[in-house]
């Protein structure tokens, strides 16, 4: 069991950084806003997954392991003579990412990049250690840009991933390929760099790991005996939840189910990979689901809500032993919300992993409500709001008046509900309190990150140094020393 020591931190991703560039990235203004961390006693920075994305959305990516290039830092290859140190950056929107614009600038950087690449020891080094992932992946990329599509829709030698094909195709795109890798290892040099330096002042990295990955993606494409799917490589099942708190119709996400037996049978190999990926990556992983380790909602493909499902056991004590095994220590948080049976938390307690808890629902049910600071064991990590919530404030105005008066009968009259509440989840036996960066600097509903139900205008946020000004730094550290 790990141990877990009392801390607080911020829930911030990348993306929603300050940059000249568009978009978060690792460049200064992270190393900037670790040492706001340090500064505001905080000694933790969750994110939310790092992955190369296939859209908008962090959760939906091209790959379980390789790096989303748009986080990139371009001084930083400035810095590293890849890059003529002046070039044309388009004027970007300041308070929210444009993905697509900064897609075309940052892949021209990369190509200019790569123009002046000559190799070397430590490239040939991160490519060796990381070829059980790579290869696939620069093979998915160069057939995806080829042919486009769900990989299911290429020509039938490359979903059957025909060897003679996949070698022939490897012989025709060598420069591509090894861009590819090149952009890899820069993405995965500056990240270990960075999380060095957090580490250094103090700051330890939650890292988060979705529990499903997407159809379009180089895992479902190399691995598909590992999931439910037909000859043609379409699944025959799609992940989801029943109707909950976000969607009376359930969440339906769509993502192929895994095939347990075959993960069984060849020993969870696919699984501890990922989880040794990601303890290398991060200090505490967040598994995104966790309810899914002991029975997984299981949908038929081409339904059109999640309706229609039903709980199907997982063989999640099974995996969590191997893993066990094969690491020690499991330095995971089990992200556990919506309806959670009995069994589910007494499998989470056994294997010591501390669950969520969620201020925003602590307040409308009865004294018996989990998400209630007074019912917290030390097993928990409460938040004020996930990336999923609005923030406090957009919260907060949006309640009735009513709502609002069983708010107060917790918290005392509300004269600035941001504070209060983190005051609140700070003040509570939780081993770890983490509150988004838009609770910590009180914006309203237009900072929220993402909503579950929509398809539109998510994940695109970011934040000004502007809004972190000293009054809130002294304000976020007196609270913490003061509650520690």
């Amino acid at each position: 069991m790990v141990d877990f020591k009392k801390s607080s931190g911020i829930l911030a991703h990348i993306t929603a950084l300050p940059s000249r560039y568009g978009i978060g990235d690792f460049g200064k203004n992270a190393y900037k806003f670790v040492d706001f961390l340090e500064k505001s006693c905080q000694s933790l920075w969750q994110v939310l997954p790092l992955q190369h994305p296939s859209g908008d959305s962090p959760y939906n990516c091209l790959s379980a392991f390789a790096g989303n290039p748009l986080l990139i830092d371009v001084d930083y290859l400035k810095e590293k003579g890849f890059l003529k140190k002046r070039i044309v950056v388009p004027e970007f929107s300041v308070g929210f990412a444009d993905f697509r614009k900064v897609a075309k600038f940052k892949n021209a950087v990369f190509n200019e990049c790569f123009s002046r690449f000559k190799g070397g020891t430590s490239f040939e080094k991160f490519c060796e250690e990381n070829k059980f992932w790579l290869e696939d992946y620069c093979d998915f990329i160069v057939l995806k840009k080829k042919f486009g599509k769900i990989f299911h829709c290429w020509p039938k030698r490359f979903v059957e991933r025909d060897i003679f094909a996949i070698r022939q195709m490897r012989k025709q795109h060598v420069e591509e390929i090894r861009k590819i890798k090149f952009i890899q290892w820069i993405f995965f040099t500056q990240w270990k760099r960075l999380k060095e330096y957090a580490n250094s002042k103090g700051v330890k990295i939650i890292g988060d790991i979705p529990i499903y990955v997407s159809l379009d993606s180089a895992d479902v494409w190399a691995n598909q005996k590992y999931f439910l799917l037909n000859r043609n490589g379409r699944p025959l099942f799609v992940s989801g939840v029943p109707p909950d708190y976000f969607s009376k119709t359930g969440q339906l996400w769509g993502n192929p189910i895994y095939d347990w037996k075959s993960l069984r049978e060849n020993k969870f190999e696919w699984w501890i990979k990922r989880f040794g990926f990601s303890f290398k990556l991060y200090d505490f992983v967040r598994i995104d689901h966790f309810r899914g380790f002991c029975a997984h909602w299981r949908v038929p493909a081409g339904r059109r809500t999640a309706l229609k499902g039903r709980w199907v056991k997982t063989p999640g004590g099974e995996l969590f032993a191997a893993a066990k095994k094969e690491f020690g220590k499991l330095p995971v948080i089990a992200e556990d919300l919506g309806y959670i049976p009995k069994s589910v938390v007494e499998f989470r307690r056994r294997l010591g992993f501390p669950g969520m808890k969620i201020l925003q629902f602590a307040f409308f049910s009865n004294r018996k409500n989990p998400h209630l600071p007074q019912n917290y064991d030390r097993d928990a990590v409460v938040y004020t709001g996930t990336h999923d919530n609005d923030t406090i404030v957009g919260w907060w105005r949006a309640l009735s008046a009513r709502k609002k008066r069983r708010v107060e009968k917790h918290l005392g009259k509300i004269k600035e509900i941001n504070w209060q509440m983190i005051e609140f989840a700070m003040s509570s036996k939780a081993v770890f309190s983490i509150f988004p960066i838009q609770d910590i600097i009180g914006v309203g509903s237009s900072g929220r990150f993402n909503r579950p139900a929509s398809m539109k205008g998510n994940w695109r946020w970011r934040f000004s140094f502007s809004q972190i000004t000293g009054e809130v730094l002294e304000r976020l550290k007196k609270l913490t020393i003061k509650i520690k």
